[in-house]
């Protein structure tokens, strides 16, 4: 293992001939992490290697280390891809995200409540037809890995059809993807609304159908407190409950007049957290997104329960929600993740939304490191869905998904990469200029896609 940094210096991509066997490699810088670099050192957080060969058999990592080493162990049939003139880094992980808002990304000048009203819940009225959400779902998917992001935990609707839609897609697409159905029957349009028996009947019925078929799991979906009687609540948590294996996917303290909101109808709760946590929602598959108004004792209980936060920092500029406390959160030790939240988020590309996180801290007073984004893009979302040493890395028996960033895909990028010194200063550089264009290839369980 190397931790210095150099340019490649070839611009082809070479393959070699083909082979009869499951097993294929690649070849060029490699970078993965292993650990959290808030929780060890900066260095002891990645594996990076200037000539590395990530080996692949079947759709699983089967190897990782220096090229050098590496091909003198591969039998002579093997395909060998080399890319230059990049980094090959694992697959983007996705926290938080509504594939039914795709099409309304962009719309102007609400806050988070007025938004909804306005632009969201006119937009998934129209996923009462599978067909309407089959092919937003291709969309969305195609978005998605055109940005590099391999697996996402996605809100659809209130309609069952919605989910099905993004799972017959996804599952075509052979991706690990997480999706639930959302539960909605107060303070909501009439044709947007279940009831406490449809929600659970419904969920119920998708999970039993979908969850852990192929690469798919299901996600438990209340929309947000506001949205939801407690009864409603109760009742999702009696699915998990029944099923422990699924996700728990809401909303949490994302802006401050909801907050206030929440105070109101639930005055019996001691904060917006313990509406959830009376229901039982909390737990080491509940993913919170936003969480921008936190309280300590909030976050204990994040921490205690295992539970964790979908930082967002592209909605939470957009609808002026505020700047999240990440210190806050390695403070208590609670799992973090990296939210798009499309359609608040103006972007598929998780690298422009490691730009808008660093800024967020940067208004905070905090400074993000590269290393820190890159691994809350990558292993950290692992660790926030519960799936590390599934997706998120290369450790040996990882699925293989996986990127190439292109360090030449603009002129602007070509020349600052081009001064860079330090594996630190690529990093910054890539989080900070890079966006979907900076994708060169994704691959699913090993296959260029």
């Amino acid at each position: 293992m190397s931790n210095n940094t150099a340019n490649t210096s070839s611009t082809s991509e070479a393959i070699s001939k083909a082979t009869s066997t499951g097993r294929k490699a690649y070849r060029g810088e490699v970078l993965h992490f292993l650990a959290d670099p808030a929780k060890v050192s900066e260095e002891e957080s990645y594996q990076y290697f200037e000539d590395g060969l990530l080996v692949i058999n079947n759709g699983l990592v089967e190897a990782l280390g220096n090229a050098k080493d590496l091909l003198i162990t591969l039998p002579a049939d093997v395909i060998v891809t080399q890319y230059d003139n990049g980094l090959i880094m694992p697959g983007f992980i996705d926290t938080h995200v509504h594939y039914a808002q795709s099409e309304m990304v962009a719309s102007y000048g609400e806050q988070l409540l007025e938004w909804l009203e306005n632009y969201t819940f006119p937009e998934e009225k129209q996923f009462a037809d599978i067909e309407h959400g089959k092919r937003v779902a291709e969309f969305f998917l195609t978005q998605l890995l055109d940005a590099g992001t391999t697996t996402a935990l996605v809100f659809g609707t209130v309609h069952k059809e919605s989910v099905e839609a993004f799972f017959i897609v996804a599952q075509q697409k052979k991706l690990r993807m997480i999706c639930g159905k959302v539960l909605m029957n107060q303070n909501c349009p009439v044709d947007l609304s279940d009831t406490v028996e449809s929600g659970y009947a419904d969920s119920k019925a998708l999970i039993e159908k979908w969850h852990n078929t192929d690469r798919l799991q299901y996600a438990i979906t209340p929309r947000f407190a506001p949205t939801c009687s407690t009864d409603q609540l109760n009742k999702a948590g009696e699915l998990l409950k029944e099923y422990p294996s699924v996700y728990l996917h809401t909303h949490l303290s994302e802006n401050k007049d909801e907050i206030a909101w929440v105070s109101e109808l639930f005055p019996d709760s001691d904060g917006y957290l313990d509406v959830y946590d009376k229901s039982s929602l909390l737990g080491r598959r509940s993913v919170f997104a936003h969480g921008v108004h936190l309280h300590d004792h909030e976050c204990q209980r994040l921490s205690d329960t295992n539970s964790a936060i979908a930082f967002c920092p592209t909605s939470n500029l957009f609808l002026g929600s505020g700047c999240f406390n990440l210190k806050q959160a390695e403070e208590f030790d609670v799992n973090v993740g990296l939210g798009t939240d499309i359609g608040a988020g103006s972007s598929f590309s998780m690298l422009t939304t490691l730009n808008e996180g660093y800024k967020t801290q940067q208004l905070r007073g905090d400074k993000l490191s590269p290393y820190k984004s890159l691994y809350l893009a990558t292993l950290g979302g692992a660790v926030a869905l519960d799936l590390e040493g599934t997706i998120g890395n290369f450790v040996q028996g990882a699925e293989a998904d996986f990127i190439v960033l292109d360090y030449q895909a603009t002129p602007l990028m070509d020349v600052r990469i081009k001064r860079c010194n330090t594996l630190t200063e690529k990093l910054f550089v890539l989080s900070m200029l890079g966006d979907d264009r900076h994708v060169k290839a994704t691959h699913i369980m090993g296959e260029k896609v």
